[in-house]
């Protein structure tokens, strides 16, 4: 279960599959399509993503690290208020972010991670938002931090049960892929996506989709009874 963050954002918790542990039930897909997420501007197709930047044509190449990531040395990283970047980004969705409220006292249904993704001089952010009653991802953002300072939003996914991670230097999203009759625990599948950030913008380098089990989480069956060895 994914924990929460308050006003002040917090540290992001490992992610496996996004599907394992939410709560079923139709009602909260019912939910997400009424946020009506959308993406402009899409330089990829297939999971929704917004790559800022100027289009490049030179090959993708990993950023070359600095001198602190080669001797092993981890750079600090300044501690952001995800929700306040969130709500006054201007890429951002409008309805998102109007519904982007405490799920509990001041705990917002937000995840931070911090890590090296664009090479820059501090710790490049993704934000993940998500619902407050299944946990599942609406939005996922990662912010780099300018040289005044502030944090300029180089790249956005708003879909459903999408979650962003970093993973070695590259961002990977995972997008949930539900058919019509999937509850939100058990998704027919999904799709991995590696970005690599390369000529000032975001790349896609890999992408897998996996098809998961249909008897899995159908609850149809029961378990066989344990059987009584006898003698």
């Amino acid at each position: 279960m994914r924990g929460l963050t308050g006003g002040g954002g917090g540290t992001a918790a490992g992610r496996g599959r996004l599907g394992a542990g939410l709560a079923a039930g139709s009602t909260a897909l019912a939910g997400l399509a009424a946020v009506g997420l959308f993406c402009s501007g899409c330089s990829t197709g297939g999971t929704g993503t917004r790559d800022e930047g100027p289009a490049g044509t030179q090959q993708v190449a990993r950023a070359t690290p600095s001198s602190a990531a080669a001797t092993g040395t981890a750079r600090p990283a300044p501690r952001v208020d995800a929700v306040a970047l969130v709500k006054s980004d201007p890429k951002v969705d409008r309805a998102l972010k109007a519904g982007l409220k405490p799920c509990a006292g001041d705990q917002y249904p937000v995840d931070t991670s911090y890590g090296t993704l664009t090479g820059g001089p501090s710790a490049d952010v993704v934000v993940n938002v998500m619902t407050c009653g299944d946990l599942v991802g609406v939005g996922t953002y990662v912010y780099r931090r300018d040289a005044d300072g502030s944090y300029g939003n180089v790249f956005a996914a708003e879909v459903p049960a999408v979650y962003g991670t970093i993973d070695r230097g590259d961002l990977v999203v995972t997008t949930q892929v539900y058919g019509s009759k999937d509850s939100v625990a058990y998704p027919s599948g999904e799709d991995v996506v590696t970005y690599r950030w390369a000529s000032g913008r975001f790349t896609e380098t890999d992408r897998v989709h996996n098809e998961f089990n249909r008897a899995v989480g159908s609850g149809e069956d029961a378990l066989p009874a344990p059987q009584t060895a006898q003698n």
